[in-house]
């Protein structure tokens, strides 16, 4: 929640945009310092787009002071909307590139050519005063790349060094530092040297430099494609809305949209607030928010989500979310969160990066001891080759990014297929689920009753019977005569005017229609007015074993069908519920309903395991019960009469269209009704999950494997000394590599079988 003044910020969250920061060690003192601040309630640094998202009561002036004090640089996002705070970050990641460019293009404008020359048996060395003079004169050109390219890896290893820790430009700067300084005194003191070690290291320094610029700049430059799933959310809104005003109709800022006005939507046109349809009908496309491909009709009375496309007819509703309360807005805020939040392997990882540096700081030491002692000449040289080559090899911006880019982009990913994940906690834990219990009612059924079947006894067709009935039970309030009129609705049927209509308590109701006489109800109704219905007593039993409840429909005196109602299953439950156990996952069905429905439902969906009659209350113990078991545990439900089961479970999934209860209930929301979004969000949870450990064992690979050979372990078996160089390139790709490695996952497609 980006907002711009600091009484908002006061109660609420705000974001910090943090220069400085260059490795996983970092993320822990920001967070730290910040949560020193009294009024903090929580820090979590995006080490990604290094952005920190801090909740609590305290003004930006004391958190910024916090951070500074750290060793770091910290600017409060003044954005008052996210498209503002999306274009401040990027206009300041254009600026942050293009300086990174210039420092590169200035270094290696330096460090290649000298590095041509070395190539080309140039001698790198000091044995005249006409050499001394010339390299003498590379030394001060050196010493301008540092101070102009490298600036920002000194100011950043002091800071740090004043406050008594180390990170990622401690390595540079004393990696480089060392080169350099060894260097000028070979130039200005040569005689204190051997003959042997008067070699100079100005490329190296230069070109080190040039290429972590380098590095830096490519990974700021793939950085920007993992925050394109919170773009597009962004996009989804439109600027202005069409408000009516009485007898007129104006077009305003989206921001001036207050809740209960009333606002027009043409065809193609977005849906600029939630509301209320009032008036008109039309079919509206959901789906960028809900990943549901079929647009849904909408008349007086549904609901309508900002961001969505109305598609066929013109519709005005009532505001009734505007700005940052809009199921949009919110979904945008809860992905930003879950972007930002840290699995447990992420916290691993910046545990391990702050243990890293010192100890690769010991190494280095160590080795430039032991080639001082028992290297072969010249002895200083090689030490501080090694130790240089050490430090530079080790440095761990790789490990830092493995985590964040992957829950970047995986998060992004789930939320466009109308997944959202609210923690990095529930999207590792998603991944490793054993059980899956699933209520009934609304998650693998519809949750409305709907008239199913329809067996015809006389020559009164379907449409017919349906009218008539239709027409019966528009007086009646009961559950059952609400799924007859909405049948007969979704078939364009009207009802027709009811005389002489009587309930029978118990039993069903009766009436005349068009001079009809009707009759609709239970077998005892049918019975007690000596209706012969004996020949389809089979026919309802049939449906009744199929979790249906049949009705049986008389005219003037004879039966003239059998109608069913039931909450159907949805059409795709079967198929989802299939993907799930073949991930191995055991899956469970809980409802409040009796035993014979919920056996005919389970049945239908390929369920071995059922509670029922379970009421809501308990069904957390049921949670709790397969925990015991051993289980790791998944609840879906509604995310209302569910809430307590969906907290207890280690992960709880919600199923929802962007209502309040649903969205806050649960770790993962699924925007649309289908099971298949649960089968997805675990399907993409699995592959960041496997995404972050590719990137984590790069990493941590790359660096055990090659400090060992920065330090000369190979040299005495096979001549082979890295290059404090070579060792600065390949430290910039590697973070180059993870960035890459994670945004393979904006490829991934979660099959549907």
């Amino acid at each position: 929640m980006n907002t711009a003044s600091t009484h908002e910020h006061a109660a609420g969250s705000q974001t910090l945009m943090i220069e400085g920061a260059g490795c996983a060690s970092c993320v822990g003192k920001i967070e730290g310092a910040l949560k020193s601040v009294p009024g903090v309630d929580s820090a979590e640094m995006n080490f990604a787009d290094r952005s920190v998202l801090v909740t609590g009561r305290v003004d930006a002036a004391s958190l910024i002071a916090a951070v500074e004090n750290a060793g770091y640089g910290a600017t409060a996002s003044e954005a008052g909307s996210d498209e503002d705070a999306m274009a401040e970050k990027e206009e300041a990641d254009k600026a942050y590139y293009g300086r990174l460019m210039l420092n590169m293009k200035m270094a290696l404008g330096l460090g290649l050519p000298l590095m041509v020359y070395s190539l080309f048996g140039g001698a790198m060395t000091v044995t005249t005063g006409a050499e001394q003079l010339a390299w003498l004169a590379v030394g001060v050109l050196t010493l301008g790349v540092m101070v102009f390219s490298g600036k920002h890896f000194y100011v950043g290893a002091w800071q740090s060094f004043k406050n008594h820790s180390a990170n990622m430009d401690t390595l540079i700067a004393l990696g480089t530092g060392t080169a350099w300084v060894y260097s000028m005194v070979v130039v200005l003191l040569p005689a204190f040297l051997p003959e042997m070690a008067r070699h100079v290291y100005f490329e190296a320094t230069a070109m080190i430099i040039g290429l972590i610029n380098l590095g830096l700049a490519l990974e700021l430059k793939a950085r920007g494609r993992t925050s394109e799933a919170i773009k597009r959310l962004i996009g989804l809104r439109p600027k202005t809305a069409r408000v009516v005003l009485g007898d007129r109709e104006r077009d305003i800022p989206i921001e001036r949209v207050m809740s209960g006005d009333v606002v027009r939507v043409r065809p193609g046109e977005k849906i600029p607030v939630d509301g209320q349809v009032v008036d008109g009908q039309s079919t509206v496309d959901e789906s960028m928010l809900t990943g549901e491909p079929m647009p849904v009709q909408k008349r007086a009375g549904d609901e309508v989500v900002a961001g969505t496309i109305n598609k066929s007819g013109t519709v005005l509703f009532r505001a009734t979310r505007v700005g940052k309360d809009t199921a949009l807005a919110r979904i945008i805020q809860m992905v930003k969160q879950a972007q930002n939040s840290k699995p447990p392997i992420g916290r691993l990882a910046d545990v391990i990066a702050g243990v890293f540096v010192p100890t690769v700081m010991i190494i280095a030491v160590v080795s430039a001891l032991i080639w001082l002692n028992f290297g072969p000449e010249p002895t200083l040289a090689f030490a501080i080759v090694s130790a240089t080559t050490v430090l530079i090899i080790a440095c761990p911006c790789a490990l830092g990014l493995a985590t964040p880019m992957s829950v970047m982009v995986g998060v992004g990913k789930a939320a466009e297929a109308g997944v959202l994940i609210r923690n990095g906690q529930a999207l590792q834990t998603a991944s490793k689920l054993t059980a899956m219990i699933l209520d009934k009612t609304g998650t693998i059924t519809l949750g409305a009753p709907k008239v199913t079947d329809i067996v015809l006894v006389s020559r009164l067709g379907e449409d017919e019977v349906l009218q008539m009935a239709a027409s019966l039970e528009s007086g009646s309030e009961h559950p059952l005569a609400m799924a007859i009129t909405e049948s007969a609705a979704e078939r364009g049927l009207q009802a027709e005017k009811v005389e002489e209509f009587n309930a029978v308590a118990g039993h069903g109701v009766q009436g005349k229609v068009g001079g009809k006489a009707l009759l609709f109800g239970n077998e005892k109704l049918m019975k007690d007015r000596g209706i012969d219905y004996a020949r389809y007593l089979g026919a309802a039993k049939r449906l009744a074993e199929e979790a249906k409840t049949p009705m049986f429909f008389a005219v003037d005196g004879f039966l003239a069908a059998v109608i069913a109602v039931a909450d159907p299953v949805k059409e795709d439950s079967l198929a989802a519920i299939r993907r799930l156990q073949k991930a191995n996952i055991r899956v469970v069905m809980l409802t409040g309903d009796n035993h014979a429905t919920a056996k005919a439902v389970a049945a239908k969906v390929g369920i071995r395991e059922f509670f029922a009659e379970v009421l809501p209350e308990h069904k957390a113990e049921k949670v709790a019960e397969l925990q015991a078991q051993g289980e790791l545990v998944g609840m879906t439900g509604d995310g209302i009469n569910d809430a307590p089961a969906l907290a207890m479970a280690d992960v709880g999934f919600a199923i929802g269209t962007g209502t309040d209860v649903a969205i806050e209930s649960a770790d993962v929301t699924l925007m649309r009704g289908s099971l298949h979004g649960l089968a997805d969000a675990i399907a993409v949870s699995k592959a960041t999950l496997r995404n972050i450990k590719q990137n984590l064992f790069g990493a941590f690979i790359y660096n055990v494997a090659g400090i060992p050979i920065a330090a000369g372990v190979l040299y005495p078996f096979f001549g082979i000394l890295l290059s404090p160089v070579i060792a600065g390139a390949a430290m910039a790709f590697s973070s180059l590599t993870v960035v890459s490695n994670a945004n393979r996952l904006r490829l991934f497609k979660a099959q549907e079988h």
